[in-house]
């Protein structure tokens, strides 16, 4: 075996090591990058990790395009991991084959994103400033508690619990209700949208929590529509896709990330994630657990730093 082969084999069973950590099961993408290593061994490539090398090994393969195209994904992502250690890996083109029809991945906003997303809120109808004022509610609530968009505009006033911090979601995707506690910067925010929403609406049509321009629940189309104009504001419609589902998926990146920072035991607060975001089994929070290029630089700075201490 050349070194090089030796050392990306070394490399990918750390990285299927961290894939499994963060909760995915991880066979057939482990059984990707291993075919992938024998292939580098057998033709006696050398280093670095290029976009031919990885194209070359997807095309290898007979069978259905949408095999070529998992492949190729599985070895974008596995490239992203050994571009920290190896700043000469070539970074993979997402489109080279054509698109599935696969579910778009996630987008996980950075910071500053978010806050110019919220920000943009205010400058939507401008003539109704509650549509501005709820779509900014609505969106920090859907980042900072990882609730369903479904779930949100779902919620009554009695739902919400302002002196305890709590909500009552109810008719989840699996028929149960469940209590989701939010932080106090959350619970700020939701009684200012309170005290402007009541001063629009004294008299609402309906109980519910948040409100349309009309008075009425905020409904899934309203909310998209607005998330729309929110986004082109925000100068977000480039690249990616944007879904208020993604923030659900941010949410989940977010709090991974800050348990690698905190050294936290990982696995043993997965199944706490997996009740917060209301699932029915563990492995339903896997799918959320979107691996983003900083959450792997750290959880991997942290598997060589607790391998450095064994």
């Amino acid at each position: 075996m050349t070194a090089f082969a030796r050392c990306l084999g070394e490399k990918a069973e750390r990285y299927i090591e961290l894939r499994r950590s963060l909760g995915y099961a991880f066979s057939k993408q482990a059984g990707t990058l291993r075919a992938f290593i024998h292939y580098v061994e057998r033709a006696q490539l050398d280093g670095p990790a290029t976009r031919t090398m990885a194209l070359d090994f997807a095309l290898s393969f007979s069978g259905a395009a949408n095999s070529r195209v998992a492949r190729h994904g599985v070895l974008r992502r596995f490239y992203e991991y050994l571009a920290i250690y190896d700043v000469r890996t070539e970074a993979l083109e997402r489109r080279v084959f054509p698109r599935s029809r696969a579910i778009p991945p996630p987008r996980i906003l950075s910071e500053a994103e978010l806050a110019s997303l919220i920000d943009a809120c205010a400058r939507i109808s401008q003539g109704t400033p509650l549509r501005g004022r709820t779509m900014a509610t609505l969106i920090g609530l859907l980042a900072s508690s990882g609730l369903r968009s479904g779930e949100v505009v779902r919620l009554d006033r009695s739902d919400v619990d302002l002196a305890n911090g709590v909500l009552l979601v109810r008719k989840t995707k699996f028929r149960k209700d469940r209590l989701v506690p939010v932080h106090t910067t959350t619970q700020t925010a939701l009684r200012q949208y309170v005290r402007e929403r009541d001063a629009a609406f004294p008299t609402p049509k309906d109980q519910a929590f948040f409100l349309s321009s009309r008075g009425n629940r905020l409904s899934a189309t309203g909310l998209q529509n607005a998330f729309a104009e929110v986004r082109k504001l925000a100068r977000l419609d480039g690249g990616k896709p944007l879904r208020p589902h993604d923030l659900r998926h941010r949410f989940a990146v977010t709090r991974l990330s800050l348990w690698h920072q905190q050294r936290a035991d990982v696995q043993a607060l997965l199944p706490l994630l997996a009740t917060y975001l209301g699932h029915a089994s563990y492995s339903d929070t896997a799918y959320y657990l979107t691996g983003s290029a900083e959450l792997l630089a750290i959880a991997a700075e942290r598997a060589f730093l607790d391998g450095g201490a064994a």
